[in-house]
């Protein structure tokens, strides 16, 4: 194919978005769309030299794979074993483990596949693992293990119905990414089924330009360079990803494959030699820019600022051009090619791949290596892993099909007296309740659905996921009525749903993520920061607590404070890296500033209502007189993330809880809430 520098200068115009989204700059909120670019790219130039080769009868599969391998692997392999003493160093065990095994998948080029089953793309975990990027490249590569094949079987019926299959398959996999975003997020968004008609477009555009006369228009590639850009600024985590909201950068950028050659002006834009410079290293800047923002993540005790961000994005170009100009330029130097056969590549290749596979397999197997640490350390790190194990959280993917369950009856075809139910808050909380009612000789039947408010009514939207909660919820209270339940109490996440915005404590700790919300059933679209939604919400929860206290004596659990950061790992850099005191607070004020609305409620409701009563569990958690929330001391670690209690700080809250469920069934009439 014809040399296009419009073309590397597109390549630019895609990597820095991403750059700069996963730096944190919000002005580039939907840099993500990128990669989507590259697919397009990617797709058109890869066809592109496989319909030449086809057409002069010298395709190879052989050829073909090395020319994939000199293109992809040396930078690579580079940029992961330059990750391996930094993850030595800073990782925790459980992030080596983790790191370990991403290795393993980026060789084997099945990371999407790993991190579509481990956390999402904008979960929290997602900005501190370095190898999260790779997954764009398992799914090129997944692609172009199969794409080579059906061309070479297709191409004796001829270019056109080769061109005509293409399509279709596009079409296809567009109408399942639109179904799978709705169903599938998680799956939709890494898996290769739903990003190929991505890939397929350019390969469309290969078909459309390759060896006939080069069209231009003006008009026509401004306007996909509007579409890219309006995808860049305008898109958020919020949008769903890859869907018909897709169509924007691919469409975009086809346009500007198809007319915006030199003689257009934003071929002659792209074409500028700072632009082409860009595009020319931007693969080794992709490999770059994310275990940099990782790495200085996992060694801050904060979050990075803007600065230190915009200084690592600086480095990545940096360090793009070193590795372009002295690993990638050798391998693929088509006069003194290194190595200079094909054997001596797939050779070097498999080697290489061995020796970090094999790296990879002692971390995972040796359980992150924690004889890195001392017990101390180690002590605060473990706190990740202290969390409820009861078989009684629901979701989504896992459904409530019946009551009432058997693993969350106690005791077992006794009386019931209470009901716990309620979102991942109520699951975090849950080993300790039981112990408590237990002891307290209370029949329960506890129960949580994941980012589920726990009452009828609404819908919660999370990021690009909705919930649609109300069969769980109606099932539970009908269940309740039916077994002549007394009691419900309900523990929530309140200030999330209500306010919509992850938590930033003020000191550093800003929870990642996306926004997470509800609104009344039958709305269909919502936004997270609208002050009529949060009204209309606020209005709800009142309505449907008065309805509910009807039926029930009825206990709130007041909302847990949020940390803001992810406390264990917050702990151990405290005792690792400044070797002192692991102690770890957050700001009273912020919290009571967080949760003002639904205090507020709540204290209306258990004042007016006799059959109300509060479970008021912020005074054992938080002191009014230094000011500080508790997160971590020297006797526990009390949250195993940024905002869920650990068992230790789930046994902390799980008496004053049991007090008002006590107080609620009459057992004490005093005391019953500090």
């Amino acid at each position: 194919m014809q040399y296009r520098p419009e073309i590397d200068g597109l390549r630019a115009i895609a990597v820095v978005p991403v750059i700069l989204f996963h730096a944190g700059f919000t002005a580039f909120a939907g840099g993500f769309a990128g990669v989507d670019v590259f697919f397009v790219i990617s797709g058109y130039l890869i066809t592109g030299i496989l319909i030449a080769d086809l057409e002069q009868d010298r395709f190879s599969l052989a050829r073909f794979y090395e020319r994939r391998a000199r293109r992809i692997l040396p930078a690579l392999f580079v940029v992961l074993l330059a990750c391996l003493p930094f993850a030595w160093l800073w990782m925790l065990p459980s992030q080596m483990d983790d790191f370990a095994q991403g290795l393993m998948a980026v060789v084997l080029f099945c990371s999407n596949i790993l991190f579509w089953r481990q956390d999402g793309y904008f979960a929290p975990s997602a900005e501190i693992n370095p190898l999260l990027h790779t997954w764009s490249l398992a799914v090129e590569e997944q692609y172009y293990l199969l794409f080579p094949l059906l061309l070479r079987l297709l191409w004796p019926f001829g270019r056109t119905r080769v061109f005509q299959s293409v399509a279709v398959i596009a079409m296809a996999s567009l109408i399942l990414a639109e179904w799978g975003w709705r169903h599938w997020p998680g799956a939709n968004f890494y898996l290769a089924p739903g990003r190929a008609w991505e890939l397929l477009s350019g390969s469309l555009c290969a078909f459309l330009t390759v060896g006939r006369t080069a069209r231009s228009s003006n008009v026509l590639s401004a306007t996909g360079l509007a579409l890219i850009g309006v995808s860049f600024l305008g898109y958020d985590e919020g949008t769903p990803f890859p869907s018909l909201w897709t169509l924007a950068p691919v469409t975009g950028t086809a346009l500007i494959i198809l007319y915006g050659g030199t003689g257009t002006w934003v071929g002659r834009l792209l074409s500028l030699r700072p632009l082409v410079g860009i595009g020319l290293v931007s693969y080794s800047a992709y490999l770059w820019h994310q275990p940099l923002f990782a790495f200085a993540r996992l060694r801050s005790l904060t979050e990075p600022g803007a600065p230190v961000m915009a200084a690592l994005a600086t480095a990545a170009l940096i360090l793009a051009w070193a590795t372009w100009r002295w690993v990638e330029r050798p391998f693929r130097n088509s006069a003194t090619p290194r190595p200079a056969t094909r054997q001596g590549v797939f050779v070097l290749s498999g080697l290489a791949g061995a020796v970090l596979v094999a790296l990879g397999l002692a971390g995972h197997l040796g359980e992150g290596l924690e004889g890195r640490f001392g017990d101390r350390e180690l002590r605060f790190a473990a706190a990740a892993k202290d969390r409820a194990e009861g078989d009684c959280n629901f979701s989504r993917d896992r459904p409530l099909n019946a009551h009432p369950q058997p693993q969350c009856l106690s005791p077992a075809g006794g009386k019931v007296d209470a009901m716990l139910i309620g979102d991942s808050h109520m699951w975090a909380i849950s080993d300790a309740m039981r112990r408590a009612l237990d002891e307290a000789r209370i029949g329960y039947y506890l129960l949580s659905h994941t980012s589920c408010l726990p009452l009828p009514g609404f819908r919660t939207f999370d990021g690009a996921r909705i919930y649609n909660c109300d069969d769980f919820l109606s099932g539970s209270y009908r269940w309740a009525k039916a077994a002549g339940v007394s009691t419900v109490v309900l523990a929530a996440r309140f200030p999330l749903y209500l306010r919509g915005n992850r938590y930033d404590n003020g000191e550093g700790g800003i929870e990642p993520g996306e926004p997470g919300w509800v609104d009344l059933i039958d709305r269909r679209s919502s936004a997270w920061n609208d002050p009529e939604r949060q009204a209309r919400v606020l209005s709800a929860l009142e309505r449907q607590i008065r309805l509910l206290a009807q039926d029930f004596r009825v206990v709130l659990v007041y909302p847990v404070p949020e940390a803001g950061w992810n406390v264990p790992e917050q702990a151990f850099r405290n005792a690792y890296f400044n070797d002192g005191d692991p102690a770890l607070g957050t700001s009273y004020a912020a919290y009571t500033a967080r949760t003002a609305e639904v205090t507020a409620l709540f204290d209306r409701l258990v004042a007016e209502l006799a059959s109300v009563h509060a479970a008021r569990i912020a005074p054992v958690l938080c002191q009014e007189g230094t000011g500080r929330c508790t997160n971590a001391d020297a006797e526990g670690v009390y949250y195993y993330d940024d905002d869920h209690l650990s068992n230790a700080g789930a046994r902390l809250v799980a008496p004053v809880i049991v007090q008002a469920v006590e107080a609620a069934l009459g057992r004490k009439t005093a005391g019953a809430t500090p």
